[in-house]
């Protein structure tokens, strides 16, 4: 699985992101494209450690047999769950667009060693690989949620 370590993954979601334009439609769910890029930036902020919510329940109790899932070659499911703390409700497409493609750079170039220590609010303790992992993977879902 691709993560974001991997500059030619890094390459290829900042030219996902760059196909993107403020009237991109979204095949699935509920949030339009400047809202996906917030959430998107939002998650980025999670896994470099400058947003760490709180661990829900169903996550303590659930989410590390399910960890797996942010590594392996599966897609991430449409219309999967988000937390409260990721949903966001607007921003302006360009500005969000510009943060999100910042986010995944500071991210990739930090390395390991500036991978959040925070546990994910759902799967628990991960790896810095696991973080990098599922973040790729979870920016690959929301790419695709808009065709890109």
């Amino acid at each position: 699985m691709k993560n974001l370590f991997e500059l030619g993954a890094v390459e290829e979601v900042m030219n996902r992101i760059d196909q993107l334009a403020a009237d991109s439609q979204r095949q699935w769910g509920k949030m339009d494209v400047a809202q996906m890029l917030a959430h998107c930036g939002t998650t980025m902020d999670m896994a470099s450690g400058k947003f760490a919510p709180k661990r829900t329940l169903i996550g303590r109790i659930v989410g590390p047999r399910v960890r797996h899932i942010l590594t392996d070659e599966t897609p991430m499911r449409r219309n999967s769950p988000s937390l409260r703390e990721l949903k966001v409700s607007g921003g302006d497409f360009a500005q969000e667009r510009d943060r999100l493609k910042q986010c995944v750079r500071e991210f990739h170039e930090g390395g390991e060693s500036k991978c959040t220590k925070h546990p994910h609010p759902f799967f628990g303790d991960l790896t810095p690989l696991e973080w990098s992992t599922g973040m790729y993977k979870h920016l690959d879902h929301h790419l695709k949620q808009f065709g890109v």
